[in-house]
């Protein structure tokens, strides 16, 4: 099947643009941008195709400029969702039953729009409503997500090509890798548009119905995909846009009996609140869920004596502070020797103090603001507790100001106490903490393996390769995304899969043909010619 007529077109990672000055892209985004600082959108509830108006709103704002609207959304309750659950349920049979080359050229043409007609328009949406910089929009919400439509595609074909090897003389053997029987609930954070569109694109593309609750703090973005799927030829009812609140929305899906899985991102205090909700209605589903999560992460940097100073200082910063630390993988937690600590310290203080902080519409700002007013009191609580503290300083930063955009500075804390509360807890921010040893070296490594509940990517820096092999060997557990020489952030598609454990989730490996069989039920078949 892979090399016949119907193999799909080989993946290539789409090129990002750097939208330089004087350029053509830079000047067709600030125009989008304009027109859509200039309006305002009203997002409906989307079942079955049918835009749903249900008057609970809530606004759509600019982290950066909370007093600037973008438009309102609808929100979804338990009538809704039970529509969409009888509106996906409408859906399942024909949608399973398409071929699975006509699903592929739907994702395919998606992804095309992606990154023509809709590159722009997801580009300005996801900095406006989300608040990231131009550079972080492009490799978001423009190139990852294509990349994640076209890699799945190639490795849909490769798990329907997989099939049993050997047939016994007057037999034939084959698997049928079937939808799962109900309906997948895919539930998506703010912080990528990318996995946005990934989480309920991945199970509809292998045939299952999808009822999509996005983060409401990124609805802008998500409903711009809702309507490049279906400009791609997406059917009604394949997958459903359900805006709302966690536990109104929530709590009927995993009640339902036709609930088959659950695709997760975000934090994993909610992720277990959902498995808890999934276990107390176990005994009323008509099969087990598949259960995907990825979660949180305290991702960390070793580094060794060896190490060069200068490229430590530069994956600090980037790693910690790119969209303002408010990625899973960003790096927050650091082990740096003594001996090398000043060098790295004025290095990262000499980049930190070039570094932009403000509105998204000005290109040379490296950073912007946090999320929104919950996520801005939560980051500066813990620099606040820093400067109450013995056992911990500000090196860089701890500034905050939310009187028009939700900004806080980029934060370097140095621990005395490699067990200080912003050492082991989940910040979600750009805040960096720093512990100076002058320890072993295999005890810092014991120390990182042990201190965080969270698995999720961690970096070695070191130049001698007897150390890097042992940090790889020590922390084999401590991170499913692990770098030797580079910032733990910036996972590509079809290079590096994505996911942790422990803490941090499932590690199903977003971006690779791992998740893709999650959403499958395979069937076995065996036929004998001459009973």
């Amino acid at each position: 099947m892979s090399n016949g007529i119907f193999s799909v077109p080989t993946p290539v990672n789409e090129p990002a643009l750097d939208y330089a000055p004087g350029s053509k892209e830079r000047e067709l985004l600030e125009a989008e941008l304009r027109i859509q600082s200039e309006i305002k959108i009203e997002v409906p509830v989307i079942i079955g195709g049918k835009e749903i108006f249900t008057g609970k709103t809530s606004e759509m704002i600019c982290p950066h400029d909370h007093g600037h609207v973008l438009g309102t959304f609808h929100q979804a309750g338990e009538k809704e969702v039970n529509l969409a659950i009888e509106a996906a349920m409408k859906a399942k049979e024909s949608w399973e039953s398409m071929p699975w080359q006509d699903r592929a050229a739907i994702f395919l043409k998606a992804a095309e729009l992606i990154s023509t007609k809709y590159r722009y328009i997801l580009n300005a949406a996801t900095m406006l409503n989300q608040s990231k910089s131009a550079y972080q929009a492009e490799i978001d919400s423009t190139c990852e997500i294509a990349d994640f439509l076209r890699f799945n595609v190639q490795f849909m074909q490769q798990i329907y090509s997989e099939q049993p090897p050997r047939n016994a003389k007057g037999t034939w053997n084959r698997l049928e890798y079937r939808a799962l029987e109900g309906f997948i609930f895919a539930v998506t954070p703010f912080n990528f548009t990318a996995i946005a569109g990934n989480l309920p694109t991945s199970p509809a593309m292998m045939g299952n119905v999808v009822l999509w609750k996005p983060a409401s703090t990124s609805i802008l973005s998500n409903y711009y995909l809702m309507q490049l799927f279906k400009e791609a030829g997406l059917p009604d009812g394949v997958i459903n846009f359900l805006p709302g609140r966690g536990s109104q929305v929530g709590n009927p899906v995993v009640a339902s009996e036709n609930f088959s899985g659950l695709h997760f991102t975000g934090s994993t205090g909610t992720f277990n609140r959902l498995w808890k909700g999934i276990a107390n209605n176990i005994d009323n589903y008509r099969s087990y869920p598949k259960i995907v999560g990825e979660t949180g992460g305290k991702d960390f940097i070793v580094v060794h004596e060896s190490a060069d100073p200068q490229q430590v200082a530069v994956a600090a910063v980037r790693g910690a502070f790119e969209y303002q630390g408010q990625k899973c993988s960003a790096a927050s937690r650091m082990y740096v020797p003594s001996k090398l600590w000043l060098k790295i310290a004025n290095s990262m203080e000499t980049i930190l103090e070039e570094i932009r902080m403000g509105d998204v519409q000005d290109f040379g700002n490296f950073m912007n603001a946090v999320i929104d007013e919950n996520s801005f009191d939560n980051i500066m609580s813990y620099i606040e507790n820093v400067k109450k503290s013995d056992n911990a300083e500000i090196f860089f930063g701890g500034k905050g100001d939310k009187s028009r955009g939700y900004f806080i500075e980029p934060t370097v804390i140095v621990a005395k106490d490699p067990h200080y509360i912003s050492m082991e807890e989940e910040i979600f921010g750009p805040v960096l903490t720093v512990y100076v040893y002058d320890e072993d070296f295999d005890n810092i490594l014991e120390l990182c393996n042990e201190t965080s509940p969270y698995a999720l990517t961690g970096a070695v820096f070191a130049r001698d390769r007897e150390i890097i092999v042992k940090a790889e060997r020590k922390l084999k557990d401590s991170a499913g995304n692990f770098y030797i020489n580079d910032k733990p952030t910036g996972a590509v598609v079809g290079q590096q899969p994505f996911g942790g454990a422990r803490g941090s989730g499932t590690n199903d490996k977003a971006g690779a043909l791992f998740n893709l069989l999650r959403w499958t039920s395979p069937r076995t078949i065996k036929e004998t010619f001459c009973p």
